[in-house]
Order: structure tokens, then C-alpha cells, then sequence
């Protein structure tokens, strides 16, 4: 006959009782009252970003960011406008192809800039192949590009390196071929413009194919020459002195506040029972509160339209010497930019900067910031951030900056006075109580970011994090 459960437990329950002298712990307790923490959440990080950067108020949610036009002809490199994952040619600098070079017709130039596309390649990636018609213009974006061709005795040989700003299949001659194979070393970002597209070019403005056909001329007799510069110095009397102006680009970068929101739910029965010594509501509104702005760091960081490893400029961005991150490096992120203050860097990625420095005997100093004791290199603190994202091969990127308005640096943009407003920028609005009894209320927050010069931001790319050595 099977023993009911109940009756069994029971009974060992009274022996229990029986065996005992006072009364026990655990029926303690349910008269006691217990010291309780407040819920705890291990998502909450330093969020450093969303210290260090001065707050813009937004008014209208919209932040322009004026510039002046900014380039420079004659050194043989293309210069581009990236505005968050779009990237434009700057027109003019498309004179320093030789096809183009001394043509006056700007809206010509502008219309053959608007044509070129963006193209990307992995590491590895072959771009294009030796006796292959030439039937694209590569301009290089961002990346390394490896020319092999063949050797004397029939083997690969390397024909040199091609880097940002370089250009390659930009002699529109005829029936022309590539005398080399292009291979990526790195990632590499293109403009492409293809031949149909020159053709059509050359169409539809005579005075185009007239430069052309001289530019081939010249190319075939081998005439060549430089364009001369006029320059006055250390003059004396009463010269004419040469006029100048600032132009302003005319397509201005504008920021529109992103948004982050979530709906919080409380059940009525546990906000009025279950309030004591804790504020339920209050609690589950920190801990989203928190949730939240660490969902807004993340974007500052990683959004394709204002973060800002996406934003900054590809000029601005280093690869790793030797592959991990190294005071070098560091050295050349410093070099690079005026008046430096932070560095931000995932915590693996700083301890993998510490094993360089022991490596090499170098032990940095810690600055004080903010109340603590940051490692630093050079006097600008190195900030932990986990935000910065590690690839599956284990690499990872160091960002560097300047803040502020007045530093032409980074700032954060947000828009106070929000109804509801809850924290700068942050509001909490009172939704209604549904048939079920749930309270619900609308969390808000809107913010940005914006570089207002380029250099103010840079980053060192693929560094490595895993790399132990003796």
C-alpha cells in the first residue's frame, strides 16, 4: 500500500518538534523583519562616455555643424566627406586624376563625382586581376592595397603599396587592361566609377572629350609639366596684396537627436502592498533608468549615423604596428590631433596595453580623475569603456578625443525641458492603468553626438588583445 507523502512529511515534522527546545530559525523569520538591499544589477557599467562629454542643448532637436571647406589640390590624393556609413568624393579633388586635372567645368566634375559608388573589401579580397580590362576607377577610402605583379623569373612580385587618398584605373585609355593584381591587406573602403559611366560623360560634354583627347596626347608624346604657383614674399612698397575668403561647405552636417524608449509596467497589487521599506515603482524605474542609459552609451559608440567609431574620419584612423596596442601606437594617436584628452578603450584592451608596457619595462603613471585613479598614457587618462565592441578574432579598437564646443571637439546633444522630465533629457510619462490592473508609464530618452572637426576624434584599429608573450 503506497505511504501518502503528506502524512510521511507530517510526521517527520512533529519528530522534528519533539527533538527541539525552542523554537527554530526558519519559523523565526516569518515574524522578523529582514535587512534587504536594493535590487542590485550587474548590466550597470562606469558609463565614462556619458561622463566626460559636455552637453549641448538641442532646441528644435536638430544640431547643424558648420564647416569650412577644407582640401588640398596638388598632392596627388583624393579627399572624401564621410557623414555617418555615407561617404561622398569631394569634387575638386577629382583634379588631381589626370584626366581631369586643369578641366574648368565644375558642374561637369560635380556631376562625375555624384556617379562614383561605395565599395567595400574584406582582408584578402583580390580587387582586380592582372590582364583583366581596366572597366573601373578605384579611389582609395580607407585601407591598404598590395599591386603584385610578375617577377623577371615568372614569380609574384609586390609593385608597392596603395593607401588612403591613392587612386588606381584612372587612364581612360582604350581597350586597356590592369597590369597588376590588387589584393586588400586590410579591410578596404572604395569610391568606384565605372567606364559606362565615363563614356556617357565624355557624351555628353564635348568640351570633356576635347581635355580628354589632349590628356591622351600628352600621355603618348610623354609631354610633362607642373603647374606654376604664384607666390609673394618679403615684398616692399605698396604692393597689391592678394584677396582671399573662407568658403563654407554648402551641404552641412546636421544631427538629429536619436531616441531610446521602452514602456515599464507595475502591477497596481504590488505597488500598493508591497511598498514598504522600498518603493517598488521607484526601484523598477531606477533599474530601467539604468538599462536605459546604458543602451545610450552603447549607441554613442556604435551607431552607423553619430557613433563615434563610425564617424570618425577615415584620415583620422591607424592600424596597430605590430598587432597589439603598444605606447607607439598611442604615441601616434597623440601626434595626430591637438589637445587630446581622453582615451577610450574596452578594459581588455587596456590590460593588453599593460602588457606591452611590462613587456617593455614601461610601467605609465595613473592620473586622478573624476575622484579615482586611472591608468594614463602620456597624462591623458585611459577610460575603460565595454561598449567598444571585440571581433571573434579577437580585436578591438582604441578611440581617442577632445571634447567641447569651444575645443572644436566632441559634445553630446541633448534637449532639457522635456514635459515629464525626469532627468536632462530623460522623461517618465504616466501612460494609464490598464483592465488588468498594470500601470504603465513611457521611459524616454533622447540624445546624440556630434564631431565638429575631424581631427577630434581618432582611432586606432585592430589592435589585438590576446597576445601573451614571454
Amino acid at each position: 500500500m503506497p505511504v501518502d507523502p503528506t502524512t510521511e512529511d507530517s510526521a517527520a515534522a512533529q519528530q522534528s518538534r519533539s527533538s527541539r527546545q525552542s523554537l527554530s530559525t526558519d519559523a523565526a523569520r516569518n515574524l522578523a523583519t529582514t535587512t534587504k538591499s536594493a535590487p542590485q544589477m550587474q548590466g550597470i557599467s562606469s558609463r565614462w562616455l556619458l561622463r566626460i562629454l559636455p552637453w549641448v542643448q538641442t532646441s528644435g532637436g536638430t544640431y547643424r555643424v558648420n564647416r569650412t571647406v577644407s582640401y588640398t589640390l596638388g598632392d596627388g590624393r583624393i579627399s572624401f566627406v564621410k557623414t555617418g556609413s555615407e561617404l561622398r568624393v569631394i569634387p575638386p579633388m577629382l583634379r588631381e586624376l589626370g584626366m581631369l586635372r586643369h578641366f574648368p567645368d565644375d558642374a561637369v566634375v560635380k556631376s562625375i563625382a555624384d556617379r562614383f559608388v561605395k565599395e567595400e573589401f574584406r582582408k584578402g579580397d583580390v580587387i582586380v586581376r592582372r590582364g583583366e580590362p581596366v572597366d573601373k576607377i578605384y579611389l582609395i577610402a580607407h585601407g591598404r592595397i598590395e599591386r603584385l605583379g610578375e617577377s623577371a623569373y615568372g614569380e609574384e612580385a609586390s609593385l608597392g603599396v596603395l593607401s588612403d587618398g591613392d587612386h588606381f584605373g584612372h587612364h581612360p585609355l582604350p581597350d586597356a587592361r590592369w597590369e597588376f593584381t590588387a589584393r586588400a591587406q586590410t579591410d578596404v573602403v572604395t569610391m568606384t566609377y565605372n567606364r559606362g559611366n565615363w563614356d556617357e560623360a565624355l557624351t555628353r560634354s564635348p568640351a570633356l572629350r576635347r581635355h580628354a583627347e589632349a590628356y591622351l596626347e600628352a600621355e603618348r608624346v610623354g609631354r610633362k609639366g607642373s603647374e606654376a604657383v604664384d607666390v609673394s614674399a618679403g615684398h616692399t612698397g605698396e604692393v597689391m596684396l592678394p584677396g582671399t575668403y573662407v568658403d563654407y561647405d554648402l551641404s552641412p552636417r546636421e544631427y538629429e537627436l536619436s531616441v531610446a524608449q521602452t514602456v515599464l509596467r507595475v502591477h497596481t497589487r504590488v505597488a500598493d502592498l508591497y511598498n514598504q521599506p522600498m518603493n517598488q515603482s521607484e526601484q523598477q524605474l531606477r533599474l530601467t533608468i539604468e538599462a536605459l542609459k546604458e543602451r545610450q552609451e552603447s549607441e554613442l559608440v556604435n551607431h552607423p549615423e553619430f557613433g563615434l567609431l563610425h564617424n570618425a574620419e577615415y584620415e583620422q584612423r591607424i592600424y596597430a604596428r605590430t598587432g597589439p596596442p603598444t605606447p607607439d601606437d598611442l604615441d601616434d594617436l597623440l601626434s595626430r590631433r591637438r589637445g587630446s584628452q581622453y582615451f577610450l578603450a574596452h578594459p581588455r584592451t587596456i590590460a593588453a596595453f599593460g602588457r606591452e608596457c611590462s613587456r617593455r619595462g614601461l610601467y605609465p603613471a595613473s592620473v586622478e580623475f573624476q575622484g579615482h585613479m586611472m591608468p594614463a598614457w602620456r597624462g591623458v587618462p585611459l577610460l575603460p569603456c565595454n561598449k567598444i565592441p571585440i571581433t571573434k578574432e579577437r580585436t578591438s579598437s582604441i578611440l581617442v578625443m577632445r571634447t567641447g564646443e569651444d575645443n572644436e571637439g566632441v559634445i553630446g546633444l541633448h534637449q532639457p525641458g522635456l514635459p515629464d522630465e525626469y532627468q536632462p533629457g530623460l522623461s517618465v510619462r504616466f501612460m494609464g492603468i490598464n483592465e488588468q490592473a498594470i500601470v504603465s508609464y513611457l521611459v524616454t530618452a533622447y540624445y546624440s553626438a556630434a564631431i565638429l572637426v575631424p581631427d577630434a576624434v581618432g582611432v586606432l584599429e585592430n589592435v589585438e588583445i590576446s597576445r601573451f608573450e614571454d
